[in-house]
């Protein structure tokens, strides 16, 4: 029973700072490039995705404590990464019309965050 509580503390402690992380990255990314194109989320997504593979890349050769994965993955990259603010932008996107950019920002997303990871996942395999 401690243990679980253990875990939902790192679980959250996480979450509370990718949250935290995805706010100020998104303000100065709109701060930086207005609100004409959702750029913060395609970037967070993007480099959500490149954390996350090189966490899990670089945790299983050497047998990364479960807990820091918790912290780290489930946590952080969960609070971070925005993919339900990506869906709804899209949809937003896709209902007025704007399909062109609406089909930029969802590959953009998709095959960036599959790029991303991967690159993680290289990062991590060469150290």
């Amino acid at each position: 029973m401690l243990e679980a509580l253990w875990e939902s503390l790192l679980v959250m402690l996480g979450g509370a700072v990718g949250s935290l992380s995805r706010f100020w990255v998104n303000n100065f990314a709109v701060y930086l490039f207005g609100i004409a194109f959702p750029i913060g989320t395609l970037g967070i997504n993007i480099l959500g995705s490149f954390i996350l593979g090189f966490l899990v890349a670089w945790g299983q050769p050497i047998g990364i404590d479960p807990k820091l994965r918790l912290l780290l993955g489930t946590g952080f990259c969960g609070g971070f990464t925005t993919f339900s603010t990506f869906s709804i932008e899209s949809l937003v996107m896709l209902e007025k019309g704007d399909f062109g950019l609406g089909l930029l920002y969802i590959f953009g997303n998709v095959l960036g965050g599959i790029v991303a990871a991967f690159g993680g996942v290289i990062l991590a395999r060469s150290l």
